[in-house]
């Protein structure tokens, strides 16, 4: 019997190992496809709602969509979109982001330190370290990208 044993246990942990030390690949998700761009790769302008009636005639702020470089990260791929009007930041997509727990919590926190900050220059979440880093490198792209 312990002749059995001992074969057995070693085949079983043999099997197991592999499944301990298995890393499936990320999955990576994928926002709904942006419009055309009408202008370069990357970007799209549209003019600025319209006034009121009666109201004196102001310069209008163009409403300008820019994507940012697609940084691809162990957990999986990262691509943020901006919306500006004139040279604020009104809006920030995520294009495509790692289905991760630890992602979920932390985008919404990147947005909004994006928002306030009006750059690049927000802070990396904890936990999410590799995608905070990969999200303020494809900000940086997208800015870079408006120009002006």
């Amino acid at each position: 019997m312990v002749k059995r044993a001992v074969p057995i246990l070693l085949l079983t942990i043999a099997g197991v190992v592999p499944l301990w030390r298995f890393e499936a690949e990320p999955e990576t998700v994928a926002a709904a496809e942006a419009p055309a761009a009408t202008e370069a790769p990357g970007t799209s302008e549209a003019p600025a709602t319209s006034q009121a009636p009666g109201a004196t005639e102001a310069p209008a702020a163009a409403v300008k969509t820019v994507t940012g470089s697609l940084v691809r990260t162990s957990y999986g791929d990262v691509q943020v979109q901006l919306t500006f009007e004139g040279d604020v930041i009104t809006k920030v997509t995520m294009v495509k982001q790692p289905n991760s727990a630890p992602t979920k919590k932390a985008v919404p926190v990147l947005v909004q330190e994006t928002l306030d900050a009006q750059s690049a220059d927000v802070d990396t979440v904890s936990g999410a370290t590799t995608t905070s880093g990969a999200y303020v490198q494809s900000l940086q792209a997208a800015i870079d990208a408006k120009g002006d």
